[in-house]
């Protein structure tokens, strides 16, 4: 694709297809990394969104991983107990939220001038990496994504949100691959949003929900099956989904979020939030900001 052209697809369709972003060897190693950190994970990771009694745990644990490396399982993946119910290599749905910080190979596929590149040619002032994350959606236990916007739960005032989703495997509809209702970013308003609690208390929970559920024709739907080493940009507004993994196969990915801080604020309601800030992709930090 020539990178001129890459802005206008961006701005009409909400997302573009950039085959062969990666090198076969950039694939395997992110691939690579992505299977190792499924060996031996901290034992006080074991956290899913289950019961109401774990719910809060789990949710404090998701708020701090906006500067570790958090791990997350399948929702079949454990008991009540924490036991593992599958192969250990399998039982994980995503890892993050700082892998593009904290974690050599990842951070070297984020801060590459492939990305910087991408980022230019969208006309991007200031673009800074809000989080990443590795995601498994392993054969037959890979769970469904319900249909979202990005910006529900990574907010900027105006939207400037841009999801990189990089394949590391075939990603066709068998296995789960993206679905996305082109131009729902113009016609799509966003009424919902994931923030911090503003009225916790002892028994609430960290993070809520603010707005009410979209419900969108499923007939809009168009299938982005890509294959590996492809590129699909998502804009922050776009409508996207995936359904559950049913395949004897896998499709591995890794995605990442920035926001262009030159034109744009990042919303301190955001379930997200860093203690060490933001790192920029290139470009002078705002006198505003």
């Amino acid at each position: 694709m020539v990178y001129e052209y890459l802005k206008y697809k961006f701005d009409r369709d909400g997302y573009v297809v950039i085959n062969n972003f990666l090198t076969k060897k950039e694939v395997e190693d992110l691939r690579t990394a992505g299977e190792k950190l499924t060996v031996n994970p901290p034992v006080d990771s074991k956290t899913v969104f289950t019961t109401n009694q774990t719910k809060r745990e789990a949710n404090s644990y998701f708020m701090d991983s906006a500067d570790t490396i958090g791990f997350f399982y399948e929702k079949n993946a454990l008991d009540e107990n924490k036991r593992l119910l599958v192969d250990p290599t399998v039982a994980l749905n995503k890892v993050g939220h700082a892998l593009h910080r904290l974690h050599p190979v990842f951070e070297a596929c984020t801060y590459s001038e492939k990305v910087t590149n991408i980022c230019r040619a969208l006309g991007l002032v200031r673009p800074l990496v809000v989080q990443s994350m590795y995601i498994y959606k392993n054969p037959g236990i890979g769970g469904k994504v319900d249909e979202h916007q990005d910006s529900t739960f990574l907010f900027t005032e105006p939207d400037s949100l841009v999801g990189f989703w990089i394949a590391l495997d075939d990603a066709k509809i068998e296995n789960g691959c993206l679905w996305i209702i082109p131009g729902s970013h113009k016609t799509v308003d966003l009424q919902k949003r994931f923030i911090r609690n503003p009225n916790i208390c002892a028994v609430d929970e960290p993070m809520v929900f603010q707005g009410t559920n979209s419900e969108y024709d499923q007939s809009l739907y168009v299938p982005v099956a890509v294959d590996k080493s492809s590129l699909v940009l998502l804009h922050g507004r776009v409508v996207h989904k995936s359904e559950k993994n049913k395949s004897q196969f896998s499709r591995h990915a890794y995605t990442f979020h920035v926001f262009d801080e030159g034109v744009s604020q990042y919303s301190e309601q955001n379930w997200l939030q860093t203690k060490v800030g933001f790192k920029q992709l290139y470009g002078q930090k705002s006198q505003n900001n």
